[in-house]
């Protein structure tokens, strides 16, 4: 089913809503969630010189943007929960950049490397295209980006007043292949569980054309 504007306006402004209200429990929530298998998962791909600049692409309130500046590296959040963007700039000290991810206005060629920890799956199938586009001309040549979503069985729609889209390795595979990515490696989470208890698929990728 093809989703009209009208209908993906609404998607946008449910989901971010959700964000926005319960902004200070997801801080406290998320606060102490480890990501550093992620982090050093991008950053070791990276070619080049240190230091890198960064992408944290549904930054949340800025828990990863603190994490890659006490690694010396330049980050940039970006998030479309307006007070997530808020507590970001306060708490991390970095630039911060307020944007709807199905509205996107990236500069071209900027970043080494972009970091979308649970943040891609908020974007519905029909849009994800275009999504990683604005993403993939965002990276300098050969820069790489880490996705880290919660999998699923290629099925799409509301969870509470959250929308999300839960795709299986091989969809996830091709979506990206096609939008000019070349795989570089993918591991589930959380680490030394059995299969079945990690839900979260994390792939890491390097522009190509």
């Amino acid at each position: 089913m093809t989703l009209d504007a009208k209908t993906l306006e609404q998607i946008a402004a449910t989901t971010l809503s959700h964000y926005q209200q319960s902004a200070e429990g997801f801080r406290e929530g998320t606060r102490d969630h480890d990501v550093s298998q992620n982090i050093d998962a991008l950053l070791r791909h990276i070619q080049g010189s240190a230091p890198f600049t960064v992408l944290d692409f549904g930054c949340g309130p800025g828990r990863d943007l603190q994490a890659f500046t006490r690694l010396g590296h330049v980050a940039i959040g970006l998030d479309g929960t307006e007070r997530f963007t808020q507590m970001a700039r306060e708490d991390s000290g970095c630039e911060v950049w307020h944007q709807d991810f199905l509205k996107l206005d990236l500069p071209a060629e900027r970043f080494d490397g972009i970091f979308a920890n649970a943040s891609l799956f908020h974007v519905p199938t029909q849009e994800l295209g275009q999504v990683l586009g604005k993403l993939h001309a965002a990276l300098k040549s050969g820069g790489v980006l880490l996705s880290s979503n919660p999998r699923g069985d290629n099925r799409e729609g509301w969870n509470g007043e959250r929308y999300g889209a839960y795709h299986d390795l091989q969809n996830w595979r091709t979506m990206l292949t096609a939008a000019g990515f070349a795989e570089l490696e993918h591991y589930y989470r959380p680490a030394g569980l059995p299969r079945d208890q990690q839900p979260w698929l994390v792939s890491v990728w390097r522009k190509t054309l």
